[in-house]
């Protein structure tokens, strides 16, 4: 799983790459990776519908299945992961009968209803859909190993057939629950689940994430913190414990700073992420390890531990240059060129992005992260004209709400040049398109936050 899913960050994260900002470089850099344009880049076996929902929904009523929907967008370093390492697994293939399968890139304007009718708080989310009546019967969200994606294909035919009665069913509600994004609800249903169940039932590390992302929803952070401490020996150096120890870790660093019990809580799961970093021995994707160090980051930031943050950024840094090193193909080499700006930026070297995005720009031409990039890059290098360029040259290629960011980033530069009336130009066409925008893409928040700056400008 995506290991930031449930913390604060990870939470404003998505929600400032859907409107185009960003806190911070490196809140930014996570949230910015590309994911191979089309099903056909990862050649995935299973028989994929592009952002077609009302056929995904007439072929699912005829065959009698359900729709597994897997929401994804261009920016989406997880999605790229799950593309480039999971999906296009030829041992997938005896699914293919099992599920109508469908893609929604959730800033694809044809994609609007879609994101109203089934809201998405963080990428990537695969659905379980029940064509008879629309309604989510499981949501899963951030990544999957092969492994996970197999139990989540098997508890979503359960949930799909609507058990009665039982321990099935009781899962099957839980998870309708939190499929239709009712957290408060799914929290005491997942409680009942894993009161339930037998302590080697398989399905506890799903159930344990599931409930982490609820709580994180409600606001719980200091729930989350505590539930995720507590569940780490059950669930061991496995995947699933890394992904529940990263957000355990979000969660405390969520807390207001002075909650009781909060330091304990974060230096006790600090202190367990540390050494799930290091021990190269559990198995997890490399953007999960990232993922890992992203968290630790965060929690040495948070401990005003300059030293010590810039230390795991350097270490971060190190690991992500060797994973892509090792990458077969470039879309698998891009997964990890979001997070590798991020840590530049927040080193101080921004010099150190521009080989390897003009190689991704090179490789992957329809792609247009690695221009955006390189204008952040070029911007924070003081190169003004070559980060227009690149803006313009990502702009050709851009839609749906991440092109705001983009645009916003062009103003930015024109500010940094001191021409303001260029700038502000550039912030009135931002506008103009966010306003364009369909519902469903369109965002309130970000209009006005635009507005103001507009207000603000010379």
């Amino acid at each position: 799983m995506n290991l930031l899913r449930t913390s604060l960050i990870a939470s404003l994260t998505f929600l400032a790459a859907a409107a185009g900002f960003s806190p911070t470089p490196v809140i930014a850099a996570r949230a910015a990776a590309k994911a191979p344009a089309g099903r056909e880049a990862a050649r995935s076996p299973l028989p994929f519908i592009a952002d077609d929902y009302p056929q995904a929904l007439a072929r699912a009523r005829a065959l009698e299945v359900p729709i597994f929907v897997e929401t994804w967008a261009p920016w989406c370093h997880t999605c790229r992961s799950m593309r480039a390492f999971v999906l296009n697994d030829p041992s997938l293939a005896k699914h293919a009968d099992e599920f109508v399968w469908l893609e929604i890139d959730t800033e694809n304007a044809r994609n609007a209803s879609f994101r109203k009718q089934y809201p998405i708080q963080a990428l990537p989310t695969m659905l379980i859909v029940d064509p008879n009546d629309e309604q989510v019967v499981l949501r899963w969200v951030g990544a999957a190993t092969l492994p996970q994606l197999e139990a989540l294909l098997r508890d979503g035919r359960n949930a799909a057939a609507r058990p009665e009665a039982g321990f099935e069913a009781v899962l099957a509600r839980a998870d309708r629950l939190y499929g239709e994004a009712r957290y408060t609800e799914a929290v005491p249903a997942f409680r009942d689940v894993l009161a339930q169940a037998a302590s080697d039932w398989p399905g506890r590390p799903r159930t344990v994430e599931s409930l982490l992302f609820a709580l994180s929803n409600t606001g719980a952070h200091g729930e989350c913190a505590r539930l995720a401490r507590a569940a780490l020996p059950g669930l061991g150096r496995t995947t699933a414990g890394a992904s529940a120890a990263g957000s355990g870790l979000g969660c405390a660093l969520g807390m207001p700073a002075d909650s009781a019990g909060r330091s304990e809580l974060v230096a006790a799961l600090e202190t367990t992420v540390a050494g799930l970093v290091a021990d190269r021995s559990v198995r997890m994707a490399d953007d999960d390890r990232s993922g890992l160090y992203g968290a630790l980051y965060d929690a040495r930031q948070d401990a005003k531990d300059e030293a010590g943050a810039r230390k795991i950024a350097q270490e971060w840094a190190a690991f992500l240059e060797g994973a892509a090193a090792g990458a077969r193909t470039p879309d698998q080499r891009a997964t990890f060129d979001s997070h590798r700006l991020g840590i530049y930026l927040e080193l101080d070297e921004p010099e150190r992005a521009i080989q390897m995005l003009e190689a991704s720009e090179r490789d992957l031409p329809d792609d247009y992260n690695p221009p955006a990039r390189l204008a952040a890059a070029y911007r924070a290098m003081k190169r003004w004209p070559q980060a227009l360029a690149a803006a313009d040259r990502a702009l050709a290629k851009a839609y749906g709400p991440r092109k705001i960011r983009i645009l916003r980033t062009r103003a930015d530069v024109y500010k940094d040049m001191g021409d303001s009336a260029a700038a502000r130009r550039a912030l009135e066409e931002t506008l103009s398109y966010a306003e364009s925008l369909p519902t469903g893409q369109r965002s309130e928040a970000t209009i006005a936050e635009l507005k103001k700056l507009m207000a603000l400008a010379p």
